[in-house]
């Protein structure tokens, strides 16, 4: 073998070498570069869609679910309940809630679905801070006309178990919005996907 071919043969093996390594570093530093451009799990978990089991929700009940790092109240309303709602509606401020926020299918005197599964953002309108589940009637903060609702405990805020505000006792401007939701079988609600509900 003579020392031409013998160079050759080593430039060669050096240049597929060279890249082989330049490849794998080009590799090496796209990989963290493109996981930089998706969303981290954080992000994609305050997006995300929550499914809700309502199985174990008696009447009278509600329970709590955080939804894009806010508090979901899913209340399940008796017939005395959304008897209250109706005989209520002379005394708020939005009553047909056509300056509130639901979706579509909420747009009604219960603003829910199924009149009795009632899904609410439990942020207040005002400052954003969290009404409280007050079922019971006619209570010290309130006043004696009060049939159960939604209670603002920073500045009285009062709202219906529609989550529609009381006109001249609550500062709260507008009704507590109605988030996307749909039932995936009469016990299950996920909440967040609006493209579709039954």
């Amino acid at each position: 073998m003579t020392e031409e071919v013998a160079d050759t043969d080593r430039r060669r093996l050096l240049t597929t070498a060279v890249a082989a390594i330049g490849g794998a570093g080009v590799g090496a530093i796209s990989v963290p570069f493109v996981q930089s451009l998706s969303p981290n799990q954080a992000a994609q978990a305050a997006g995300a869609d929550v499914e809700v089991d309502i199985s174990d929700l008696q009447p009278g009940q509600m329970k709590v679910v955080a939804w894009r790092g806010r508090p979901v109240m899913i209340v399940h309303r008796t017939p005395e309940m959304l008897e209250n709602i109706r005989t209520l509606e002379g005394q708020l401020r939005d009553a047909t809630s056509s300056a509130s926020q639901q979706p579509e299918y909420a747009k009604n005197w219960h603003r829910s679905i199924r009149p009795e599964i009632f899904v609410v953002e439990d942020v207040c309108t005002h400052l954003s801070c969290t009404p409280s589940f007050r079922p019971e009637y006619a209570i010290p903060e309130a006043g004696p006309w009060w049939r159960g609702g939604l209670l603002c405990p920073c500045h009285n805020s009062q709202y219906d178990l529609s989550g529609r505000v009381f006109e001249g006792t609550s500062p709260a401007p507008r009704n507590l919005p109605i988030p996307p939701h749909h039932y995936v079988s009469d016990s299950k609600i996920v909440i967040g996907d609006m493209s579709q509900h039954t």
